[in-house]
């Protein structure tokens, strides 16, 4: 049972995937973990979470952890299945609040608020990563191997 959590195939397709939005997730998880790329940072970021989103303290980190751990854990490859359901989680609750704004993003500012369409397409990268594994060049692949 617990080889098939890391069970993967030389799939190159998947690797891409995994890696894309591993370093996509990433820019957003350092952006509010350590503050890069114009982020603000971990105790800014757990405010807004808290204060204006009216997380719980507990979800707030979770959701900065998961998206900071869980992008590094899909660039190598390493608990793929576990990072893509967690990110996948995580995007659920954010299209959800993005759904009022509508499908498209909001290039020309008319908007309140942004679509879900981004929100959409890492979903479908996540549950395309989840059901086939990390593929190529992943730890999952020498993880599997051992638990055989």
């Amino acid at each position: 049972m617990k080889n098939q959590m890391f069970k993967t195939d030389r799939n190159y397709a998947s690797t891409t995937l995994r890696i894309v939005l591993g370093v996509i997730i990433f820019s957003h998880g350092a952006q509010s973990m350590l503050g890069w790329f114009g982020g603000y940072g971990l105790k800014a970021t757990l405010q807004f979470l808290t204060t204006a989103m009216s997380l719980p303290m507990a979800v707030a980190f979770s959701v900065i952890a998961i998206q900071f751990f869980g992008s590094l854990m899909l660039v190598a490859g390493a608990g793929t299945r576990i990072a893509a359901l967690g990110i996948f989680g995580i995007f659920v609750g954010m299209a959800s609040y993005h759904f009022q704004f509508g499908l498209h993003m909001n290039w020309a500012g008319s908007k309140g608020g942004e679509g879900f369409e981004y929100h959409l397409l890492v979903m479908g990268m996540c549950l395309a990563v989840f059901i086939l594994g990390g593929g190529a060049l992943s730890l999952d692949r020498k993880i599997a191997a051992k638990l055989s």
